[in-house]
């Protein structure tokens, strides 16, 4: 199930523990986006124990993007995201957020 969450809620809450929600986010939305795509081979808590792994984090961006791509609309290009893991991860967030949320209203079921 993918559920919307609030972006300036999620910056207050990197910046008070520190950037360890930052390690919890990066493992939700890969589950939701694991979800969404169908790919049962997908392993976020593989990709986010890797992170803790020199060069090892490299190949979870890696597999994150490559999600990323096929659950994407326009398929968002994999190295254009991964290399935003490596240069500038905030945008990688807004990106990937934006997106999920998006998805997470359109999936809303709505009761009279």
């Amino acid at each position: 199930m993918i559920k919307k969450k609030n972006m300036i809620g999620q910056i207050d809450l990197i910046i008070i523990k520190f950037a360890i929600y930052g390690i919890y986010w990066f493992y939700k939305i890969s589950e939701e986006m694991k979800y969404v795509g169908k790919d049962m081979e997908a392993s976020p808590a593989l990709w986010t124990v890797l992170l803790f792994v020199p060069f090892a984090g490299l190949w979870s961006y890696y597999k994150f993007s490559e999600l990323y791509e096929k659950v994407s609309p326009d398929h968002f290009n994999k190295w254009i995201l991964w290399l935003l893991w490596v240069v500038f991860a905030p945008a990688v967030w807004f990106i990937v957020q934006t997106e999920m949320n998006r998805k997470a209203d359109q999936n809303r079921i709505v009761t009279p």
